[in-house]
C-alpha cells in the first residue's frame, strides 16, 4: 500500500484510513454529512494525491492528444484545461481524464489513480509520433480546496486573482511560497475551489499554509467519502462505477465530450451509434419510496422486468433523500418516468430526473 506525502498528517488528524486505488487514503475525518456540508457551504480540502500525472512534449503532441481522446483539444489554449474521455476501440471508455495545455507543445494530464498504469500502456501505443512522454504520477502531491469560500479564503497565499479565475482555466505561479505551482480552477464537488498541484517535497508546506490561511473561514480536511456524496449529488461520472471499458460516451450521456470535428479511435462507431441511437442511458433517480440505492441493485420497471442497475447511489446529505446513476433501457431514461429499485428484496419507487441533483 502507497501513502501520500500528507499520510502523517491525516492519521495525525485522527482519520479513518482505507485502501484506495493502492494508496492508503482518508475516507473521513469527522463524518461524511459534517465534511459534505462543510464543503458545500464553506471550504473543505481534499489530498487527492493518489491521481495520475502525465506529461506530453513535442511539435506533434496536440495530435497524439486529438488521436486519443475524444474532445477536441485543439480548442485549447495555455492556461485551459479539458474534460475528456479515452474510447477503448471496442466502443467502450479506457478512462476520463483532464488535459491542461501549458503550451502549443506540452500538456499536462490528470487521470485516476486505478487507470494509471493502463492509461499509460494505452497512450504509449498510440504514440508512433515521436511525442516525448513523461509519467510523474510518483512526483506530485495534489490538493483540492474546495467550497463557496475556497477563492476568499486562500486569497492571501497568491498574487493571482482567485475570484477572477474561471472554470477550467489554471496558471503556474508562486502559491504557499512555493514557486511554479499549478493553480487549477477545477474540481469534482460543484461548490467551485481550486486543485492545487505541487512536488511532494512541498506538500506538507502546502497543507499547513492552507490551514493556516483557512483558519477564519472554518477550513477542516474531507476524506474521500464526502468526496464521493458531493460528485454525485452533481451527477459527476466516476469511472469504475458509471463508466468503464463496456460503456460508451454516448450511452453515459458524454456526447458533449464527443466531437466528430475531428478523427479518434472509436470515432466511426460512435458516430454510426449516434445515428442509429442507443439502446440504453445513464440516468439520474430520485427515491420516492425510502431507501438507499447501492451500487449493481438492480433496477425494474412497472411490470417487474429488469430494465439496468444502479451504478452509484447514496443518500444524499444536501437534499436527504436517496439518489442514484444507474443504465436503464429505452426509453425507460424520460424523465419523471418511474422505476423500482431492488433494496433489500424490496421493490421501491424512485422517478427518473434531471441532473444535477443538488442545485446551489
Amino acid at each position: 500500500m502507497k501513502n501520500t506525502a500528507l499520510t502523517e498528517r491525516h492519521i495525525a488528524l485522527g482519520a479513518k484510513m482505507v485502501p484506495f486505488a493502492g494508496y492508503a487514503m482518508p475516507v473521513q475525518y469527522e463524518g461524511v454529512t459534517i465534511e459534505h456540508e462543510t464543503v458545500r457551504n464553506g471550504v473543505g480540502v481534499f489530498d487527492v494525491s493518489h491521481m495520475g500525472e502525465f506529461i506530453l512534449k513535442g511539435d506533434r503532441a496536440l495530435e497524439l492528444i486529438q488521436r486519443f481522446s475524444s474532445n477536441d483539444a485543439s480548442k485549447l489554449y495555455d492556461g485551459k484545461a479539458q474534460y475528456s474521455c479515452m474510447p477503448n476501440g471496442k466502443g467502450g471508455i479506457i478512462d476520463d481524464l483532464i488535459i491542461y495545455r501549458i503550451n502549443e507543445n506540452e500538456y499536462f494530464l490528470v487521470v485516476n489513480a486505478s487507470n494509471i498504469e493502463k492509461d499509460w500502456e494505452w497512450i504509449s501505443a498510440q504514440n508512433d509520433l515521436g511525442v516525448e512522454m513523461a509519467n510523474v504520477s510518483d512526483d506530485y502531491s495534489l490538493l483540492a480546496i474546495q467550497g463557496p469560500d475556497a477563492a476568499k479564503a486562500m486569497q492571501s497565499l497568491t498574487e493571482v486573482d482567485l475570484s477572477n479565475m474561471t472554470y477550467y482555466t489554471f496558471e503556474n505561479n508562486r502559491f504557499a511560497g512555493i514557486e511554479n505551482v499549478m493553480i487549477s480552477a477545477t474540481g469534482y464537488t460543484g461548490s467551485g475551489g481550486f486543485e492545487i498541484y505541487v512536488r511532494n517535497k512541498d506538500a506538507n508546506k502546502l497543507w499547513d499554509s492552507v490551514f493556516e490561511a483557512g483558519k477564519a473561514f472554518n477550513i477542516k480536511p474531507i476524506g474521500l467519502a464526502a468526496r464521493d456524496t458531493l460528485r454525485l449529488e452533481m451527477g459527476f461520472c466516476l469511472y469504475g462505477n458509471d463508466i468503464n471499458d463496456e460503456t460508451s460516451p454516448l450511452e453515459a450521456g458524454l456526447g458533449w465530450i464527443t466531437k466528430f470535428t475531428k478523427d479518434f479511435v472509436d470515432s466511426d462507431f460512435l458516430k454510426k451509434q449516434k445515428e442509429d441511437g442507443v439502446t440504453k442511458k445513464l440516468v439520474a433517480f430520485e427515491m420516492i419510496d425510502r431507501g438507499i440505492p447501492r451500487k449493481d441493485y438492480q433496477i425494474f420497471d412497472a411490470e417487474s422486468n429488469c430494465i439496468g442497475k444502479v451504478t452509484s447511489g447514496t443518500m444524499s446529505p444536501s437534499l436527504k433523500v436517496g439518489i442514484g446513476l444507474g443504465y436503464v433501457n429505452l426509453p425507460l431514461n424520460k424523465l419523471n418516468t418511474e422505476i423500482y429499485v431492488a433494496v433489500r428484496n424490496k421493490m421501491l419507487k424512485a422517478k427518473v430526473v434531471k441532473l444535477p441533483f443538488y442545485k446551489s
